[in-house]
């Protein structure tokens, strides 16, 4: 699931927050939702908090710990359907292009260097002439 986009992330969960309420008669916790996708607290919690963000669930902290409810599940069309690979692939570009620069400003610098080295041989050469 690591790959998938947050409209599909974002279905899984609703999904999941549905099934574990019908279940256990409760709103689930972000815990039940993470063993239910089989996932880390750490991913479930980011998950859920952009899924709050942008409307979708609505997930409360109180004495029994955090509880997670579909607010507008009509939301999740809202969501981008690949933005995470798309952002790696803009990322991935970006580098591309800067890492072709630094190569081109390398291969100017190097030129500079051996045009300094040719320079410098035919002095020490001219000089060795005149001696």
């Amino acid at each position: 699931m690591a790959a998938a986009s947050l409209y599909d992330q974002g279905h899984l969960v609703v999904a999941a927050i549905r099934v574990l309420e019908h279940q256990k008669g409760v709103p689930p916790s972000v815990d039940d939702i993470s063993r239910c996708l089989s996932l880390s607290a750490e991913q479930s919690n980011r998950i859920c908090s952009r899924l709050q963000e942008a409307g979708v669930i609505e997930v409360v902290k109180g004495a029994y710990g955090t509880r997670a409810f579909v607010r507008d599940y009509l939301r999740l069309e809202d969501l981008p359907k690949s933005e995470e690979s798309a952002k790696l692939a803009d990322e991935v570009k970006k580098f591309q292009e800067s890492r072709k620069g630094m190569d081109e400003r390398i291969a100017e610098f190097k030129a500079q260097q051996e045009e300094k080295k040719k320079s410098m041989f035919a002095d020490l050469d001219k000089k060795l002439k005149k001696k």
